[in-house]
């Protein structure tokens, strides 16, 4: 398993800067709950799943199986 940053760095560089203006909660959610955090609880429990390979809901992580 290998985790990245999104090749795309105008994604990056915006989802930073929401994580800075939300003290480092998912830009893409409402909600400020520790599950939202990231890495969100999501993220991290579809990179436990050995099949899983993809981004992350906010795009700003990617991972391969490799």
């Amino acid at each position: 398993m290998a985790v990245r940053l999104n090749n795309d760095r105008e994604v990056v560089k915006t989802v930073k800067e929401g994580l800075a203006q939300t003290g480092g909660y998912c830009p893409c959610r409402l909600q400020r709950t520790e599950e939202n955090k990231c890495i969100c609880k999501e993220f991290r429990e579809q990179m436990a799943d050995p099949d899983f390979e993809g981004y992350c809901h906010c795009m700003l992580y990617y991972k391969s199986k490799d």
